[in-house]
């Protein structure tokens, strides 16, 4: 690593654990972190207890200062501009940064993205890569401007999808990748031996907002589409059915599913149908089948869905909507 990249005064700006481990690679590598900035604490479950970002463990671990601001004002930037940073490096952060400090530093804000840019724009690039059933992604190292993603790029690098990997894997992988590709990109940008391209605007595409509601199977698209939704979704927000019983319907989160081979199952069954295939439980989409393998009742704890079938035969023949 090159003395004069790692003497650079560097602020580092991200909230989640994929900063995180960016972070700790610029650590690692001696960067010399001046300040932190990353979102407020956040109350989490049922007490509501506050809840430290990531990146804010880490920085306080290393004896970082650590700046929260609601947004960046007057003040915020003075306070900014009086650290006399070289460098601003933005991960997940959270926030839209105003010109006022992108235009600060000398060498810039660079800003580390999840995707092939101008591929998947905006906060949710592994999700939405998944959810398309995309077979290759990668990571962008680009300078920020006033749009979203919009930026020049620095330097970027390709890694395939796993038919199986689902977005916390990804995104553990795309952590990884992307401090590498930092790490490989600052030294050439701050000797200026690697040049900014602008993206081609025309071929850039939108992530769209991942919510809680997102999660909802509907059982007439096809197993494909559906195991998609899964393992974009997987951790959060998770995705889950209803299962009408007697008089009222039961929230069902489809805590693990697997993806049928095409003609595993001859006979067709009622589109969101339940049934047995030899010792598996199968539901019917709108092309092909789903195996449920754990599944989990709203307010109740994750069950193997044999465990669950022991108690609950009657799901068997039942229809999910």
């Amino acid at each position: 690593m090159n003395k004069k990249s790692i003497k650079l005064r560097v602020i580092f700006m991200g909230t989640s654990s994929f900063a995180d481990k960016i972070l700790t690679a610029l650590l690692v590598a001696e960067y010399n972190i001046i300040g932190v900035y990353t979102q407020a604490d956040k109350k989490v479950g049922r007490e509501q207890k506050l809840e430290k970002s990531a990146v804010k463990i880490t920085a306080e671990n290393n004896k970082i200062t650590v700046f929260s601001p609601a947004k960046f004002g007057e003040i915020e930037i003075k306070e900014l501009a009086g650290q006399k940073p070289d460098l601003i490096i933005v991960a997940a952060y959270g926030k839209i940064l105003p010109k006022a400090v992108l235009d600060m530093p000398g060498f810039g804000a660079i800003n580390t993205h999840a995707s092939l840019l101008p591929n998947y724009r905006g906060p949710s690039p592994i999700q939405n890569a998944i959810l398309d059933g995309e077979k290759e992604t990668g990571v962008t190292i680009m300078l920020m401007d006033e749009g979203i993603d919009t930026g020049a790029i620095l330097s970027q690098k390709k890694t395939k999808i796993a038919p199986c990997e689902t977005s916390v894997e990804l995104t553990e992988r795309l952590a990884d990748l992307s401090s590498e590709l930092l790490l490989e990109t600052i030294p050439f940008w701050v000797k200026r031996k690697i040049k900014s391209k602008p993206q081609n605007n025309s071929k850039a595409t939108l992530c769209q907002l991942i919510e809680r509601s997102d999660g909802k199977v509907f059982w007439m698209n096809d197993a494909a589409a559906i195991y998609n939704q899964y393992r974009a979704f997987f951790s959060w927000p998770g995705i889950f059915t209803f299962w009408e019983r007697d008089d009222f319907n039961a929230r069902v989160k489809l805590n693990k599913i697997a993806l049928a081979e095409k003609g595993f199952s001859e006979k067709k069954y009622r589109i969101g149908e339940i049934f047995k295939v030899e010792d598996r439980i199968a539901i019917q989409t709108g092309e092909g089948i789903i195996f449920l393998e754990e599944i989990q009742m709203e307010g109740k704890n994750n069950m193997k869905i044999s465990d669950f079938i022991n108690g609950n035969p009657e799901l068997i023949g039942s229809i999910l909507k």
